[in-house]
């Protein structure tokens, strides 16, 4: 059975500023999403390695424009969600100092790709956010899923695959997303652990030291 539920005040505050802000480089939400997949990716081979209810894939991330529905879809074969870790990562903003943030967003929305808000981007030029996911520890699969307001839902799905998918329903007056299917197009085909590292943002700073060339 669905339930729907209420955003946390500093994530409202968060997606109000993502819905309504004229972002200069909105291109940033695609930057984001990736890393997140490739995040996801890094944690399912590390487990795999450590917990034997975590199996070893042939890991990717592709991603996957429809013009005609206007639809962009990210799927990776990560870790996934189980339920509580969809209300504990999307129901809320996962950092601390999130309210120092949201100060300093407010006045500079600007620097959002410096904070690595990853997900919630994915609202500056999405209408619909849906996102299906099944985690090695969960006996089911889930579907959230948000208009970026007050609230998201989440129910349970048949998905037999480890992973998230991700499905942005773009916005309609978004015309520099329509200028960008060309370039979608071209990132079609997935890529591997080793090829998405050069995709991640600058801002992303967990890994310490890194080649950016």
């Amino acid at each position: 059975m669905a339930k729907t539920r209420t955003f946390k005040t500093e994530s409202k505050k968060l997606l109000h500023l993502m819905t309504h802000s004229v972002y200069t480089q909105q291109e940033i939400f695609l930057r984001e999403l990736i890393s997140n997949a490739s995040d996801a990716i890094d944690k399912r081979h590390f487990m795999s390695l450590t917990d034997e209810r975590v199996s070893a894939d042939t890991y990717e991330i592709r991603l996957i424009p429809d013009e005609e529905k206007r639809t962009l879809t990210i799927k990776d074969n990560g870790i996934g969600f189980t339920e509580a870790e969809l209300i504990d990562n999307l129901g809320m903003i996962a950092q601390s100092g999130s309210k120092a943030f949201l100060e300093k967003v407010e006045q500079d929305v600007d620097i959002i790709g410096q904070f690595g808000v990853g997900f919630y981007s994915a609202f500056m030029v999405s209408k619909k956010v849906v996102l299906e996911t099944r985690s090695p520890f969960s006996d089911t699969g889930y579907r959230w899923s948000s208009k970026g307001e007050a609230s998201y839902t989440i129910a349970p799905i048949d998905r037999d695959e480890i992973g998230t998918t991700i499905t942005l329903h773009l916005k309609d007056d978004d015309e520099e997303t329509e200028q960008d299917y060309d370039i979608l197009e071209d990132l079609h085909a997935p890529f591997n652990r080793q090829e998405v590292q050069r995709l991640r943002p600058i801002s992303d700073t967990h890994e310490g030291n890194r080649d950016t060339g």
